[in-house]
């Protein structure tokens, strides 16, 4: 009886072949493998890729939040001028009116130089003309005493 099964599993075995089942059941195994292999290749793949995914977002985020900080920092600078700008001018105009008082000083002083000067070169030329007016009279002194010593 087992032989006769045995002999039964066989006949069927090769019918299948002969007809084409066994082949076409094999090339359906074949290509069910290869659909699962290359299902596995792309979870793979994915599961790869997942660090670099976790990597390319976090620099993504890391980058908008350095944009929003750069925005926030140009904001604050814009502020900041906008304060400081009555400032500036205030000081601006604080620093013209202490020049004009500079340069105002700065005439009068001259001026007053000026006429020291002025004055010096006055009491310059009146101490040279009495010492010419005194050698003067000292030589004229002389020439009268000469004079009337030659008379005499």
């Amino acid at each position: 009886m087992k032989n006769l099964i045995e002999f039964g599993r066989k006949a069927m075995f090769y019918i299948r072949v002969l007809s084409g089942y066994e082949e076409r059941k094999i090339r359906s195994y074949r290509l069910q493998l290869q659909q699962r292999l290359q299902q596995a290749e792309e979870r793979k793949a994915a599961v790869r890729k997942i660090p670099e995914q976790m990597i390319l977002s976090e620099v993504r985020r890391m980058v908008e939040e350095m944009q929003a900080l750069n925005k926030k920092l140009e904001d604050t600078e814009t502020a900041i001028n906008e304060y400081f700008t009555p400032l500036d001018q205030q000081a601006e105009e604080v620093m013209k009116m202490q020049l004009k008082g500079d340069e105002s000083r700065k005439d009068e002083l001259m001026e007053a130089m000026q006429r020291q000067a002025l004055l010096e070169m006055a009491q310059a030329e009146k101490l040279k003309n009495t010492q010419m007016l005194n050698t003067n009279k000292h030589v004229q002194e002389k020439a009268s005493v000469e004079t009337q010593s030659e008379i005499r």
